[in-house]
């Protein structure tokens, strides 16, 4: 108790939560522009305490634990250690174990990022203990139901309080839905990473020395999305397509746990033989290097077309469809689906095209100055409690 009676307050705790390598990279512009609040108050009243939660979704050294250490992230409290598992098993896990957590923790705010398992489990519990949920990356959609991130998103941005468009088309897919109270446009968090890291990246990064290859001699590949991993045929067809585009240029591929463990022994057999260059998942830094230097990029991963877009490197998206639009607008994104002849045809078209420079005004606020703002404005009120004698 104290003498007499005044309004004490305490810090504002956010519980971020995350669980991927995507988020990762995500939530390290916030956690920095977090410090740079705090830093800006001159007394405990205003400042946030962030609480990171690793599900351990990703629990890959190169996946996980190296990128806090490199890109001097915020060092999680938790890791829930929840690892692989089928839909059902991870989500059970982690809604389980977030559930002690937050009781333990009572945060102000929960702060979840993109669509993955971890994104919606932290929802879903947060949404149960009443406790606000802000969504960074809301209002993305593929309009493919098949694809268990399109679920996990849409469920998260239906129980948000605070949703974070990177894009004016998300901010029209949420209004279409009826979502319009919460919604904010702040910009891609990942471009400033981005931006942030590419500097960094190519004093620090070695990789093109180690697998001694020079700029804008190869093509770089990612393939991990589910809808392609988990169907034998669709792998067949890539498979296919990469072969006989590694048979005109170097092609540089890291290989995604998840893709090694969907791959049978004759698989792996074909695509050494045919001359692609399999390596390990790369550090966050050595792969923005590959991507910036590379001459082209095959992925069905959202985030690195974007980087592509960003870079302006060619990009061909082995999928059907993107949640990033703006990617193909602006004519460095190709869908060219899973079709071996579509994707060969379009590798062999995208080198010839020359898409307008990509540029951003530089004078716009950050999106994680932004986010930071907003959730302080909206729930800066829970963290106050009165005092009296």
């Amino acid at each position: 108790m104290f003498e007499g009676s005044r309004t004490a307050f305490k810090l504002m705790k956010i519980v971020t939560v995350v669980g991927a390598r995507p988020q990762f990279i995500k939530a390290g512009p916030i956690s920095k522009a977090i410090a740079r609040h705090n830093g800006s108050m001159p007394a405990a009243d205003g400042k946030i305490e962030e609480i990171v939660v690793h599900t351990g979704q990703h629990y890959d050294p190169e996946m996980s634990a190296v990128f806090f250490e490199t890109l001097r992230l915020t060092v999680p409290k938790y890791n829930l250690g929840v690892g692989s598992g089928s839909h059902g098993q991870q989500l059970a896990k982690m809604i389980e174990r977030l559930e002690t957590v937050l009781q333990g923790e009572g945060p102000d705010v929960v702060v979840v990022y993109g669509d993955t398992n971890s994104t919606l489990a932290a929802a879903l519990v947060a949404d149960r203990l009443q406790i606000p949920i802000a969504h960074v990356e809301a209002g993305l959609r593929s309009f493919n139901r098949l694809m268990p991130e399109e679920t996990n998103r849409v469920l998260t941005d239906h129980i948000s309080c605070l949703l974070f468009a990177p894009t004016s088309t998300a901010v029209k897919n949420l209004a279409n839905e009826g979502i319009t109270a919460g919604v904010f446009l702040v910009g891609d968090v990942m471009y400033e990473a981005a931006m942030e890291n590419s500097d960094a990246a190519e004093k620090a990064s070695t990789i093109l020395d180690r697998l001694g290859l020079a700029p804008k001699s190869y093509t770089l590949t990612t393939l991990h999305r589910a809808e392609n991993t988990d169907d034998a045929e669709r792998m067949e067809r890539l498979l296919a397509a990469l072969i006989k585009i590694a048979a005109t240029q170097p092609l540089v591929w890291p290989l995604h746990p998840r893709t090694l463990k969907r791959l049978h022994s004759g698989q792996v057999s074909r695509i050494q033989n045919s001359g692609i260059r399999l390596i390990d998942p790369v550090p966050y830094l050595d792969m923005l290097v590959l991507e910036k230097a590379a001459n082209a990029i095959l992925t069905d991963s959202g985030g690195v077309q974007k980087e592509a877009m960003w870079f302006q490197v060619p990009c061909i998206t082995m999928r059907d469809e993107t949640e990033w639009v703006e990617t193909v607008e602006s004519g460095w994104n190709q869908i060219a689906g899973t079709s071996t002849q579509a994707i060969t045809h379009a590798f062999e078209n995208v080198l010839k095209r020359s898409p307008a420079p990509f540029e951003i005004d530089p004078r716009k606020p950050k999106a994680s100055e932004l986010i930071v703002q907003q959730i302080c404005s909206s729930y800066s009120h829970r963290s106050k409690s009165l005092i009296a004698s």
